[in-house]
């Protein structure tokens, strides 16, 4: 059985039978889309033009669905967009969408909750993000949506206050290397958290869309990142209905222990700064086939000890540190630490995508002197894969590679949200902008009552 706290939704289906009692595991599927996008144009196109497209869409999505029941599973995610694209005004849009809301609920569509929107003006911004939950007997289940994942609320509450053991995530999710693959970040935020992570994005090459899968505490189940062709995945797994309850000895860590007890290591002198999309990086270079490494910027310092099994002439690394607001945005308040591979021996090309690597490692251990609790462990490999089985996250922060030398490396990042840091963060609960429109509103004034006065 099934309890439910949201609306009827395209992006998630459940494939439930009547059982009795619990479940100690379940197979989920998710499945990568290749959606059929409507023709782009400044005017409405009929609803029957919009029926016509989105029936296409459901099709293929039907099949998957279908496919995934047959091979055993309970619940199945699709992407985010998966009917009919995201290319939209307010106004092109209407034809695709239809109100359905629950008749013993007094509901006004304009007020009801969404996620946290990114660069989509033809939907509405609510006050506050809604938190969704459902109960099955295979474990407890919370729903968001592609940028929501980077917020406290709903992505952290879900999880912290409301226990969920599986979040369901659709996503129509735009690769940004070296941080931002979906695979790595999606992977790293199930590890952080501690839940499972059932991520299904969008497949549109040309907009660097790609990488679904099924994330586990313990690392990836299966997962899928593919450039090459147009065609959509179905992905299954078996996972843990409470994740946390199976692993051996649960235990949360503690991000800062080992970097702020240790003396730092010698931090070299022709540190440099560079940029990872609009962040300004400290980096320093990882001159010798082993070292001990540290980089600081502000209040946070990056350690790095490791070991490379041989150190390519063509190949530069560096480790880099940045705490501050991110992006163009300047909202969100990051905290990384990450050892990369620079795009060519220019240490300028520092922290520009790069896709392929040959250096391998026997040893690596990076921390960091993290403000905050909510960090996200990475390790990218070339030509954009994971590395399950790997690495390893210790008691005392630490994040290091076992199992023997690593794959060629890409990226061994540590990437920390400080949310209680964000600029839109606050007690008395008035944002920055309502702030700035007061202080204009009452600018506006003063001028309108010199004005009286003078006249």
């Amino acid at each position: 059985m099934v309890t439910s706290s949201f609306p009827t939704s395209v992006a998630v289906f459940a494939l439930i039978t009547l059982q009795v009692g619990t479940q100690d595991s379940f197979i989920a599927a998710v499945y990568e889309h290749a959606v059929i996008l409507p023709n782009k144009t400044k005017t409405p196109v009929s609803q029957e033009d919009a029926l016509n497209l989105m029936n296409k869409n459901i099709d293929i999505l039907e099949r998957a669905i279908k496919q995934a029941a047959e091979q055993g599973a309970r619940i199945i995610v699709t992407p985010e967009d998966a009917l009919y694209g995201w290319e939209f005004t307010r106004e092109t849009v209407f034809p695709y969408l239809e109100d359905i809301p629950d008749p013993q609920v007094n509901w006004i569509p304009c007020q009801d909750s969404q996620y946290h929107l990114y660069s989509e003006h033809q939907f509405d911004v609510p006050e506050k993000p809604e938190l969704v939950t459902f109960n099955t007997t295979f474990g407890r289940f919370g729903i968001f949506t592609c940028f929501d994942i980077f917020f406290y609320d709903p992505a952290v509450t879900l999880v912290k206050d409301f226990h969920v053991d599986t979040i369901l995530f659709p996503t129509a999710w735009m690769n940004v290397l070296p941080l931002l693959t979906a695979i790595e970040f999606h992977s790293a935020w199930a590890m952080g958290m501690g839940v499972n992570l059932l991520a299904a994005n969008t497949h549109h090459v040309s907009l660097n869309m790609t990488g679904s899968g099924i994330y586990a505490p313990n690392g990836p189940k299966v997962y899928h990142y593919d450039m090459k062709t147009e065609l959509g995945k179905l992905l299954l797994s078996e996972v843990d209905s409470h994740p946390l309850s199976s692993l051996a000895h649960p235990t949360a860590v503690n991000w800062s222990a080992y970097a702020t007890t240790i003396k730092p290591f010698p931090v070299q002198k022709n540190t440099f700064k560079g940029f990872i999309s609009r962040d300004e990086f400290n980096f320093t270079e990882l001159f010798e086939n082993a070292g001990n490494i540290t980089v600081c910027q502000k209040e946070l310092c990056c350690h790095l000890s490791y070991r490379m099994l041989q150190k390519e002439e063509n190949e530069v690394y560096v480790l880099g540190a940045f705490t501050g607001l991110h992006g163009r945005r300047r909202r969100e308040y990051w905290q990384v630490c990450t050892m990369l591979k620079c795009k060519t021996t220019n240490l300028t090309t520092c922290g520009r995508p790069v896709e392929t690597a040959s250096t391998r490692f026997e040893m690596f251990s990076l921390s960091g002197t993290f403000g905050t609790k909510y960090v996200f462990p990475e390790v990218l490999v070339t030509e954009i894969h994971l590395s399950p089985g790997k690495f390893e996250v210790l008691k005392d922060g630490r994040l290091v590679n076992k199992n023997g030398s690593s794959g060629p490396i890409l990226t061994v990042s540590l990437f920390g949200r400080w949310y209680t840091k964000d600029s839109f963060y606050n007690s008395s609960g008035t944002s920055n902008s309502a702030i700035t429109y007061l202080l204009i509103f009452i600018l506006l004034m003063i001028l309108a009552l010199q004005n009286i006065v003078m006249v």
